[in-house]
């Protein structure tokens, strides 16, 4: 990872890094619910299909948790290392992992206790009932492990590690794999030993999450960092869409659930099949819904840093292939699934089966009517997390929303009800709600893209590669100003740009120095404070120093004014730099630090001196030179002597002479 440059290496480069270890991180855990449902299927039959599908929204619950928590606790960490705080990510890690450990527990027990209750809610049938209780009660139990090595996944994938996060999510499947069959068959135990399998690979899973831990790449965690404390609610906070994301999902499951069962009961299909298929179907789309959010997630940090870095048409390109993609994803498993229906689902079934006739006939009603249009939905999900990563979490959960809440539903209801056309009405609002939703993200998604390409001429019409002084076209001239605390350098410096119509350039380096390198602006201006406030001790941030020495001689291609950052001294070997040191005595510097700073006039010239004697321990530390030492610059001034606007007119009439030369 740490040989990945995401402002600067190809998009093509970056999004198979990212991608490809997401993608297969989401497919292996579709994986562990498709596993089940085969080997259940064949063993068991259709009621047992039925049953996981029952227990599945509890699995989506789970999920949605483990998510809330790894997301955002990712994203935190992201953010605190990005800023340098490597002792708040490392305490983010810790609380993260407790509250994981705390919430999956009591989620279980509750869970475990209602479950009679809660099998009913989820659109279990009579039959179905204690196939689904028997599995229930054993996933139940495995819930802790799966929750925390999910949370945990995320968070060692944050750590520059995504191929171990990939790696115990296949060790779990592969194991999952291994076992169903043996329990299942072998030992003649039905679902039960379904759930047996897959707990006992989400235990191999959670085992080899928590012993990362001690190896961590980026932060130290130590015994405290474990204790909860409000750090954790802006975690919850910047994982909230990922979850409210699969809380419609939920949703929609439970509905389609109850929907199958009430009005199938209805059809010669019956109650139970229209239940099974509906499951089996949805964990075969889930194997599509993955691929696309594993691309859209996987670009997430590209898109999030250039746009962060405002190189908007790094954002615009990794946008745009990103959409190429999971537009040919998305028409891919479209065909398969309208052309294939028979062959996708008779792995779920033996030919034995009494209900199998039905079972593959309504399974191709599923396919050419609900998910006639399905390769659309490529759309609405890309665009839900593009939009999160521009930093627009309201519009990306409303996205999510449209489609299976504010649509799917309703028109549901409206054909199934009003125009009581039953289960068929439940299946034809789903091309009906994945048109619209396609049309809606078309226009959402198109808008983002304007403001990208807006952004992009901003910023390539206010480039620091653009020359802006007529004046000085002919001959650059770059003037770099180090000044004293309270000497009104500053001041000379921007009166002294604005007259020879250059840039000017203090304060302003905080921005650019963070778009060019990724790091947090308020990091870095954070130290910048530090360094303006005496506050020197532990401030020698090389990286921050090594990304203003680029900015610095990137500005020194056109004229300019340079306050600071030593930048006479990363200049110096330019032939147009003219390089200048301001001073005053102590009662002036005095006067205007507590008129234009709001220093107390008794302890002002304390302030000042320790100022300035940092200042000159940073200079020394990067140039190895005196600040002091006038031999340095070209023109060393006491402002005092003439004023701030003389003393400009004085440096004016230097560079004059010295174009003369």
């Amino acid at each position: 990872m740490k040989k990945i440059d995401l402002g600067k290496d190809g998009i093509n480069k970056l999004l198979l890094s990212f991608s490809i270890p997401c993608v297969i991180s989401m497919l292996i855990n579709s994986i562990y619910n498709i596993v089940d449902q085969i080997f259940i299927g064949k063993g068991v039959g259709t009621l047992g299909n039925a049953a996981t599908n029952v227990i599945f929204p509890l699995v989506i619950i789970f999920n949605a948790v483990a998510g809330l928590i790894g997301n955002g606790a990712a994203a935190n960490l992201s953010l605190k290392l990005g800023e340098g705080k490597k002792e708040e990510g490392g305490k983010i890690i810790g609380t993260s992992f407790t509250l994981s450990i705390l919430v999956s527990i009591i989620l279980s027990i509750l869970s475990y206790l209602f479950l009679s209750q809660l099998v009913y809610a989820f659109g279990c049938t009579e039959k179905v009932y204690q196939y689904a209780i028997d599995y229930g009660k054993i996933i139940i139990i495995g819930a802790p492990f799966m929750m925390t090595y999910s949370a945990l996944a995320q968070i060692i994938r944050a750590d520059g590690s995504p191929k171990y996060s990939m790696i115990l999510l296949v060790v779990g499947a592969i194991l999952n794999i291994i076992l169903d069959p043996i329990f299942i068959f072998s030992f003649n135990m039905g679902v039960k030993g379904g759930a047996i399998a897959t707990v006992i690979g989400q235990l191999v899973s959670f085992l080899m999450a928590v012993l990362y831990l001690k190896k961590l790449k980026s932060v130290t965690i130590k015994k405290e960092s474990f204790k909860l404390d409000k750090s954790i609610f802006r975690t919850l906070g910047l994982g909230l869409s990922s979850f409210i994301t699969q809380m419609t999902v939920l949703t929609l499951f439970i509905f389609m659930n109850n929907m199958m069962t009430k009005y199938g009961a209805h059809t010669k299909y019956g109650a139970d099949i229209p239940l099974s298929v509906y499951g089996v179907i949805s964990k075969l789309n889930s194997l599509y819904i993955s691929t696309i959010l594993g691309i859209s997630i996987g670009a997430q940090p590209i898109i999030g840093f250039n746009y962060g870095a405002q190189k908007y048409d790094r954002v615009r390109e990794t946008l745009k292939k990103v959409l190429i993609v999971n537009l040919i994803v998305g028409l891919t498993f479209n065909i398969i699934f309208y052309c294939f229906p028979k062959e996708l689902v008779s792995i779920f079934i033996s030919t034995k089966d009494p209900s199998y006739k039905l079972f593959i006939e309504f399974a191709i009603l599923i396919c050419h009517s609900f998910l006639m249009l399905m390769g659309l939905n490529f759309l609405e999900m890309t665009t839900s997390i593009v939009v999160q990563s521009l930093g627009n979490v309201k519009k990306a959960t409303a996205v999510s929303f449209i489609r299976q809440i504010i649509l799917f539903i309703p028109i549901a209801c409206f054909l199934c009800i009003t125009l009581n056309k039953g289960v068929k009405g439940v299946l034809q609002a789903g091309p009906i709600a994945d048109g619209i939703t396609f049309i809606i993200a078309i226009f959402i998604i198109s808008s983002e893209y304007q403001k990208l390409s807006n952004k992009t001429l901003v910023e390539e019409n206010t480039s620091i590669d653009l020359s802006i002084n007529k004046d000085l076209s002919k001959e650059k001239i770059i003037i770099t100003i180090s000044r004293e605390y309270g000497s009104g350098g500053r001041y000379v410096g921007k009166i002294l740009a604005e007259n020879l119509k250059v840039p000017f350039y203090d304060k302003e380096l905080i921005t650019l120095t963070s778009k060019s390198s990724g790091l947090g602006k308020e990091y870095i201006e954070k130290s910048d404070q530090k360094l303006s406030s005496g506050k020197f001790e532990g401030n020698n941030d090389d990286r921050i120093f090594i990304a203003e020495e680029k900015v610095i001689k990137k500005l020194a291609k056109t004229s300019c004014v340079i306050v600071g950052r030593c930048a006479d001294y990363i200049l110096k070997d330019n032939k147009n730099t003219i390089s200048i040191f301001l001073y005053s005595k102590d009662e002036d510097k005095v006067k205007r630090a507590t008129k234009y700073y709001g220093l107390e006039e008794k302890t002002a010239l304390k302030q000042i001196k320790k100022i300035n004697n940092e200042r000159a321990k940073h200079y020394k530390y990067y140039t190895n030179r005196n600040w002091y030492d006038f031999n340095n610059y070209n023109l060393a001034l006491n402002v005092d002597t003439l004023g701030v606007e003389k003393t400009v007119k004085l440096i004016e009439e230097y560079i004059k002479n010295r174009r003369n030369k």
